[in-house]
């Protein structure tokens, strides 16, 4: 039993038949926007917690690991990275660690709703430390359009920073997007998208391999990773590259990097590619 004078956040995950739960301080912001119910909460152990449509997004505690993985293993597999699209991640905890790439010259980061990012900037603020560099640009509109506009072969990496495939990105998830982003990217570009839990969502990921392999990709690989506040805590990021293949990153070119990282290295890298998944 939970002591009466607590207050709790809990999460229910019908399809586990599971629960998660923050203890909570203070409720520190709620707005409706015309896509979505947003709401951050201070908890007791994970700093901020941002909730949108009554599910996790991301907390301060343990936000790294997804933004982590979600860019790292991509940029690092392509031998060049200059020019990448963000679509979604109005946390800007992605377009952060992009911007973390010396090789980045351009960042363009699509995402539908403005409000997110406000917040974000207000309760998450060292996610937003880079929005202001000249490399960045943020726009607030439909990622599906804009990829659908970009000059073709245009693009060395889409990261497709998404909440679930419900509302606003549910046609992110679809077969005409990820042809839209094979289009978009130059050759050997790659398209990572994050792909949902690999002990919860197997029907999911091989719905977005197959969306791949469709559209003409050559290389799939999807890597697993840890995410507490996620249900099952375990999650994913499904990478495919137009031409040529995915490979970890040679260590010598993580140092001269001088990315400074949490969880992502080289070893994690290799790791993530030698499982197999799902």
């Amino acid at each position: 039993m939970l002591p009466a004078n607590e207050k709790w956040f809990t999460e229910v995950c019908k399809e586990a038949g599971s629960a998660v739960s923050w203890r909570v301080e203070t409720h520190l912001a709620h707005e409706t926007t015309d896509y979505q119910t947003i709401d951050i909460y201070r908890t007791s152990d994970w700093g901020n917690l941002m909730v949108i449509d009554g599910f996790v997004m991301l907390t301060t505690r343990d936000n790294f690991l997804y933004h982590e993985m979600l860019t790292h293993p991509a940029l690092f597999s392509h031998p060049n990275p200059e020019t990448v699209v963000i679509i979604g991640g109005g946390d800007c905890g992605t377009l952060r660690e992009v911007l973390g790439h010396f090789t980045v010259k351009r960042c363009t980061q699509v995402e539908i709703d403005e409000q997110v990012t406000r917040l974000a900037e207000e309760h998450f603020p060292e996610l937003c430390e880079r929005n202001n560099d000249p490399r960045a640009t943020l726009l607030f509109d439909d990622g599906l359009a804009y990829i659908k506009h970009v000059a073709p072969a245009s693009v060395d990496v889409i990261i497709v920073d998404s909440t679930d495939p419900i509302g606003p990105a549910e046609g992110l998830f679809g077969p005409g997007f990820v042809a839209d982003c094979f289009a978009a990217l130059a050759d050997g570009g790659i398209l990572v998208q994050q792909s949902e839990s690999p002990l919860l969502h197997q029907r999911l990921i091989a719905g977005v391999r197959d969306n791949m392999a469709k559209a003409g990709f050559d290389a799939i690989r999807t890597l697993g990773f840890p995410q507490p506040c996620y249900p099952s805590g375990w999650w994913s990021a499904t990478q495919a590259r137009k031409g040529g293949t995915i490979e970890p990153v040679d260590p010598e070119r993580f140092d001269h990097s001088g990315i400074q990282t949490r969880y992502f290295n080289p070893a994690v890298h290799a790791g993530a590619l030698a499982t197999q998944l799902p």
